[in-house]
């Protein structure tokens, strides 16, 4: 038995080392082969963790921009790894002057059938050295826009608006006219077209539509908004609104708000925006006879004499007309309410959900849109009151960072408006004149004050920097911490 394990493992040790081919003078095994694999192997993993060590860490602390790490790491890990493998096949006793002349044999054959991924490799290396497309930047070609993750030696990939991947081979990015609006900044211009009616004053259309460039954020005062007026539509006279904004890739977001920002100035200042009007001739009028007899109702439907009214169906809850009623936003206007629509959210609560325990952390303010929900303290099983549709609850412990004080139960199927800290810190930032108010209005209720800053105390949640024997002072402290004012 164990002469013929002997002859077994001999046989097995004959086979990986016996000769398979040559190449000139060299005899090459399984063992030789298994070696280079190995070898091969280990060059490509020391290569991708070289580049990203370049990448990550040593060429951020030399303090290199993210496009420059990208094509040093890339060029340095490649050449790096050419050169490790050339000496790993010395080392293995392949002569590197004798395979030069074999893959020059065969580099002929093979240019041929893998031209396309040569020609990406040699478009990988252009776009790298003469870096006209960066990482992070911003392209868009051939129908397609977005922003430069990653440049390989054979693909590019970028990621879309939309949060997308697409891998475009690099030759095509080389050969195509790619639009690189981000190639030395971000700033760009967008033209926005605005149709008004004929009877319009030129001068106050041209005074609006600046006014409202200027409420826009991203828009830049340098260079300065201008209006032109291109000319007379059928219906309309034609202006167009041309800024340049600080980040163009948010281009859909900017161009949206300032269409609102456009619509709501039109109409303080009663100018109109047309439609297309046509002129009906008919040739028996006497058609229009039943029509004339028309009426209206209250709500300026039409119908007819013999037509009994019907009863419409009240309005939902408009979450525009619910925010007015709270007293932090009272006083604004419909385009900054608008914005608040906007940060906030809806969460729907099934019927006996919990919306939160008392002890909570308080990361969030609601609005009742429709349902209701019960107030208690579950330490206790006491029952404090019920809030129905229109009412609105949390924003004490929003505001000041404190724990919810009871627990929140849906009495039905519930739906709320929801304002969490990071959309009222978002808030807070493009209102500055905001935080003042809340402090104004919270500073009416001192005792209340008083009471929630001993519970922090108690809490261990109340820093000596921010404490104050004036609880209003205290307020304007924990607002600026909580929400980075």
């Amino acid at each position: 038995m164990t002469k013929l394990l002997e002859e077994f493992l001999t046989n097995v040790s004959t086979l990986f080392t016996d000769e398979l081919f040559s190449i000139g003078r060299e005899e090459i095994s399984i063992r030789d082969i298994i070696h280079l694999i190995v070898w091969h192997l280990i060059v490509i993993v020391f290569c991708r963790a070289l580049r990203n060590f370049l990448k990550r860490r040593l060429l951020v602390r030399l303090k290199i921009d993210e496009g420059n790490r990208e094509a040093i790491a890339t060029i340095i890990s490649y050449t790096i790894g050419t050169l490790s493998i050339l000496i790993v096949l010395q080392a293995s006793g392949l002569n590197v002057a004798s395979l030069a002349v074999v893959a020059g044999g065969l580099g002929v054959g093979i240019g041929f059938g893998l031209q396309d991924i040569t020609k990406n490799f040699v478009s990988g290396f252009t776009l790298l050295l003469e870096r006209s497309i960066k990482l992070g930047d911003f392209v868009e070609f051939d129908g397609l826009s977005g922003y430069v993750s990653t440049i390989s030696l054979r693909t590019t990939l970028i990621r879309t608006r939309e949060g997308g991947h697409v891998v475009v081979p690099n030759s095509k990015i080389v050969e195509s006219k790619v639009l690189n609006w981000s190639y030395d900044s971000y700033i760009a211009r967008i033209h926005i077209p605005v149709g008004v009616d004929y009877r319009s004053d030129p001068v106050i259309v041209t005074e609006t539509l600046l006014n409202s460039a200027h409420m826009e954020r991203a828009v830049l005062a340098d260079p300065a908004p201008i209006v032109i007026f291109t000319g007379f539509g059928d219906s309309s006279l034609n202006f167009e609104l041309r800024v340049w904004v600080s980040r163009i890739d948010k281009e859909p977001d900017i161009r949206s708000s300032l269409n609102f920002i456009i619509e709501y100035n039109l109409r303080k200042q009663r100018i109109t925006i047309p439609y297309p009007q046509r002129d009906l001739w008919l040739k028996n009028p006497e058609v229009l006879n039943p029509i004339r007899l028309q009426r209206k109702d209250n709500q300026g439907t039409s119908y007819l004499p013999h037509q009994p009214l019907t009863e419409q169906p009240p309005r939902p809850l408009a979450i525009r007309d619910l925010l007015y009623k709270v007293t932090y936003f009272e006083n604004f206007t419909d385009l900054e309410i608008r914005q608040l629509i906007e940060i906030g959210y809806r969460r729907r609560l099934r019927a006996s959900e919990i919306l939160f325990h008392e002890d909570e952390p308080g990361n969030a303010f609601y609005i009742i849109l429709t349902g209701s929900v019960e107030v208690f303290v579950e330490k206790i099983h006491k029952y404090l009151t019920t809030l129905e549709a229109g009412q609105f609850f949390g924003e004490l412990s929003l505001l000041l960072g404190i724990p919810r004080t009871a627990t929140v139960r849906a009495i039905e199927d519930t739906m709320l408006f929801v304002i969490n800290k990071k959309g009222f810190e978002k808030l807070l930032q493009e209102q500055p004149g905001l935080s003042e108010v809340i402090i104004q209005e919270l500073g009416k209720h001192q005792e209340e004050l008083t009471q929630r800053q001993q519970e922090l105390r108690k809490l261990g949640l109340v820093d000596q920097e921010e404490d104050d024997k004036n609880p209003v002072i205290w307020v304007r402290k924990r607002l600026n911490k909580l929400f980075g004012l």
